[in-house]
């Protein structure tokens, strides 16, 4: 019985040696409040920054945010990007797991002889056997690769939601001003014509103005009202949607300095741009990536093609105290199934990786040659309306003396009102317009990367000649349709 014993607590010491290494659970709790009161709470790591110009920038919102620290902050901040990155983190550990060798199985049977003619002088028999899937061994090289290229591709996404919400941004940044500045130019026009309604109303009643003048005087207010409601309303909202991608509650302070970016580049730095993107571009990377990883999946179905293979080894003792050594070979028969379904889901999803990848590269060239004709528009626009608003802003000047002065009739009066403020109106919004198109073709274009970035780029770049062949001649095709 002892013996018995013995051979019983082999099995537990090796299942106490396998609990050493397990992991152990630690709680979570939520937040009971989400977003971030303010500003200088958060910690940004210039270091850990997509581009060049935001890592070399210091983060000191004390003295306002300008559009730089607007776009770290979102880059450290933003819920959205949190959770990517919590993706990430689950792309890593499926790697590290792909990575692990199956564990080998271990049986053992005990039986002990309970009584019977047979039971006088009998032991007590035993089995004790350990087996292995050879077969895991055969597709385990494909297995991690696919999981190695798909954890790249996470990366590259990740780096490429990164570098869009610099964008968005850098656009909410320019069109909070934008918005500030039209409310301001808003305020002022109804402060102006405001204190004409008591005057209009009172020269009507005693029959001094006709009901024409009266009513064009008396539209002009409230338009202007009914302009301002709309333009703190378009405020409110891109304030808020500013503070939701930078992480802040809705009671959060937004301080904003300085003005928004204008960024204008020429056609031989477009061409350029263009011919590296492939290469550069973190989204199209990341689509290559996934292609490679989906190559791999189909190498790895195409092995489960062949049988697999389970190999055991095992040592037996019967009740009549005889010993037995001996293996078993397990081996499937590929006479039905043959995992022709498993190539064939596999082999159709890398069919549309590639196509997507090459919907992608056209789309992008697109957009950027649409983006580049609407910049040049807007650019040869934009003097011209500059000069138009501050000829009629100067005669507005004028006009507010003469009509003082009782030099000037109502109408004239606020007709001139009228084409100054709608000459501001389509300045700023051409403003606006030239800024988020600048913004659009540079994110299209791709940034000007940080050393923590390129790293990330060059490690997802596909080295498989042979598996990304056929993508570069999509490439070819793209640029030389």
């Amino acid at each position: 019985m002892n013996f018995a014993l013995f051979r019983l607590r082999h099995p537990i010491c090796l299942l106490a040696l396998g609990l050493c290494g397990c992991a152990s659970y630690h709680a979570l709790p939520l937040a009971s409040q989400a977003g971030t009161a303010n500003a200088g709470d958060i910690k940004v790591d210039p270091a850990q920054m997509p581009t060049q110009p935001l890592a070399s920038h210091r983060f000191n919102p004390d003295n306002g945010l300008d559009v730089t620290e607007t776009a770290m902050l979102a880059v450290a901040n933003n819920p959205h990007l949190r959770l990517m990155r919590d993706d990430a983190g689950i792309a890593h550990a499926q790697s590290f797991a792909a990575g692990l060798l199956p564990d080998p199985q271990v049986t053992f049977a005990q039986d002990f002889v309970t009584g019977g003619s047979g039971g006088v002088g009998a032991t007590s028999p035993f089995g004790l056997g350990v087996s292995y899937d050879v077969g895991s061994l055969l597709t385990y090289s494909s297995r991690t690769h696919a999981a190695q290229w798909n954890e790249k591709q996470v990366d590259l996404n990740l780096l490429w939601a990164e570098w869009q919400t610099v964008a968005q941004a850098r656009t909410l940044f320019a069109r909070v001003l934008s918005d500030r500045a039209t409310v301001k130019r808003m305020q002022t026009e109804t402060t102006a014509l405001e204190p004409l309604r008591a005057p209009i109303r009172t020269a009507l009643a005693a029959g001094n103005l006709s009901y024409e003048l009266a009513s064009s005087g008396l539209t002009s207010a409230a338009d202007a009202r009914q302009k301002l409601t709309a333009a703190q309303t378009a405020l409110n909202q891109s304030e808020h949607d500013l503070r939701a991608l930078l992480g802040l509650r809705a009671q959060a302070p937004l301080r904003l300095v300085g003005s928004a970016d204008r960024t204008v580049r020429g056609a031989a730095q477009i061409q350029s741009a263009l011919q590296q993107l492939p290469q550069r571009r973190p989204d199209l990377l990341a689509l290559r990536a996934g292609y490679v990883s989906q190559n791999e999946k189909l190498r790895e179905q195409i092995v489960k093609q062949f049988p697999t293979l389970t190999i055991g080894f095992n040592r037996a003792r019967d009740n009549a105290g005889v010993y037995t050594s001996g293996f078993a070979v397990s081996l499937s028969l590929p006479l039905f199934d043959r995992n022709r379904g498993g190539v064939a889901v596999e082999r159709a999803t890398r069919q549309r990786l590639h196509d997507d990848y090459s919907a992608h590269l056209l789309t992008t060239y697109n957009d950027v040659d649409r983006l580049c004709a609407q910049q040049s528009l807007e650019q040869a626009a934009l003097p011209t309306a500059t000069a138009h608003a501050a000829q009629l802003d100067q005669s507005l000047q004028q006009a507010e003396t003469a009509w003082r002065a009782h030099q000037l009739t109502l109408p004239t009066y606020l007709s001139l009102r009228s084409g100054a403020l709608n000459a501001d109106q389509q300045l700023t919004t051409l403003r606006l317009n030239v800024a988020e198109t600048g913004i659009a073709l540079q994110t299209l274009l791709g940034g000007n990367w940080s050393d923590s970035a390129a790293a990330r780029i060059r490690s997802g770049t596909p080295s498989h000649l042979k598996m990304t062949e056929h993508l570069d001649d999509t490439n070819r095709h793209a640029k030389n349709p």
